[in-house]
């Protein structure tokens, strides 16, 4: 999902901030002569755009970096060295300035021939993906990528088997895994408050207008144009398949009903253009266990809902309506008695009942932050990551029988992804 650009100077992280942290990281470093610093080298290849300068460079790695690096032990810290790897110099040399960012380059394999480099990020365009993670792959560079990782099945399983066979560490970015709305869901599920899980129910979307007046495109126009790896169901799939598979069960077969609901937008330059992507996805997943879920995805609706995002949850012994970061949840002896009665004015008010999840004042942090320290973990010190790119393969295949769904008018079943 694509966000607009933030002002960028909201954030205090120039240079001055940038080398003031190092220096304080440097003092406390200084104080233990024992202490070992893991310096890895990012080479972040399409950070200029929404979700790469926003999430994953400036409120992940400069984060991450601001606060001294990621502190293993007493002993043993992991510092992240960003270098932006991008096609546009301009914007390149702009967005290091802005943050402080001293390695930046256009030239992709200078950035993967340097051996300090030890992990490549990829936020480009999705068309644009497959060439560069097998560059990466092919030096043995350990490789993060952004979701979808490809536009077919069959690529994005080739990157999983080259990944493997390199013997590289890998990863998809499955970030609302870490929201609060959805942490507080899995809390309500690990103590089994819902009993058996019946269904669940997602809304996402709200309306994106479309350039023809004075109101601005809030997603960029390749979004909208098939031929660019465009599409809501590519793109909204792989996020349901792991909500689905990590927090309900997994996705056993899938029926879906695409749309192009709005013809017509017009782009950045104030150019009309046709829309040949999807811009809506009507879909029901079954589920291990008898669950079945349906997400309605839209670029066409507007929000009467809690938020942009809501999980909804029914179980034998209790519901839970999720959004990005808050939760409600009605128990069994909570849930009112009504009677269907059309002709009078109910006297049930259904939004009393319901109760906000107590997480214990949890603070919770950036979702792709949290992410991205479990991905540095598993690099410097082999943790668990099962996050990887044969899940990512997982979810372009979730994909892929969609559109196979939406085209055959039926239900496809989903099967296993070799490991």
């Amino acid at each position: 999902m694509s966000e607009d650009i933030l002002d960028l100077s909201s954030h205090n992280l120039n240079k001055d901030n940038i080398e003031r942290a190092a220096n304080v990281n440097n003092a406390q470093l200084n104080e233990s002569t024992n202490m070992k610093t893991h310096k890895i080298g990012i080479i972040m290849n399409g950070v200029t755009g929404r979700m790469g300068t926003n999430q994953h460079l400036i409120r992940s790695i400069m984060a991450i970096i601001a606060e001294g690096g990621i502190k293993i032990n007493e002993q043993e810290i992991i510092m992240p060295i960003p270098v932006l790897v991008g096609r546009d110099k301009a914007k390149l040399e702009k967005l290091a300035t802005q943050t402080g960012v001293e390695q930046w380059t256009t030239d992709l394999d200078e950035a993967l021939m340097n051996p300090e480099n030890i992990i490549y990020f990829d936020a480009q365009l999705t068309k644009l993906r497959i060439s560069a993670v097998k560059k990466a792959i092919a030096v043995g560079k350990h490789v993060y990528c952004e979701k979808p990782v490809a536009e077919t099945f069959e690529d994005a399983h080739e990157l999983y088997k080259l990944a493997k066979e390199a013997g590289i560490k890998h990863g998809v970015v499955q970030d609302k895994l870490w929201l609060p709305g959805l942490q507080k869901l899995k809390l309500l599920k690990d103590k089994n408050f819902f009993g058996r899980i019946l269904s669940v129910r997602g809304e996402f979307g709200y309306w994106v207008f479309t350039g023809e007046d004075e109101n601005v495109p809030q997603r960029p126009s390749w979004n909208y144009r098939k031929e660019d790896g465009g599409g809501i169901i590519l793109d909204m799939l792989c996020h349901w398949r792991y909500i689905l598979d990590n927090l309900f069960g997994e996705v056993q077969a899938v029926s879906c009903l695409g749309a192009t609901h709005m013809k017509q937008r017009w782009d950045e330059h104030g150019q009309p253009y046709t829309c040949t992507a999807d811009d809506a996805a009507y879909t029901t997943f079954q589920l291990a266990d008898n669950i079945i879920a349906h997400f309605n995805s839209s670029w066409c609706v507007r929000v009467r809902r809690d938020d942009l995002l809501t999980l909804w949850v029914d179980g034998t012994h209790g519901s839970a309506v999720a959004g990005l970061r808050n939760c409600y949840k009605q128990s069994y002896n909570a849930t009112p008695r009504p009677v269907w009665n059309p002709d009078v004015n109910s006297s049930i008010n259904f939004q009393d009942g319901w109760t906000a999840v107590d997480d214990g004042d949890q603070v919770y942090d950036n979702a792709f932050k949290i992410q991205w320290i479990l991905f540095l973990r598993h690099v410097v010190k082999d943790e668990p990551f099962p996050w990887d790119l044969r899940a990512a393969a997982k979810g372009v295949q979730l994909a892929e029988k969609g559109l196979e769904s939406w085209q055959k008018r039926c239900w496809i079943d989903i099967e296993d992804v070799p490991i």
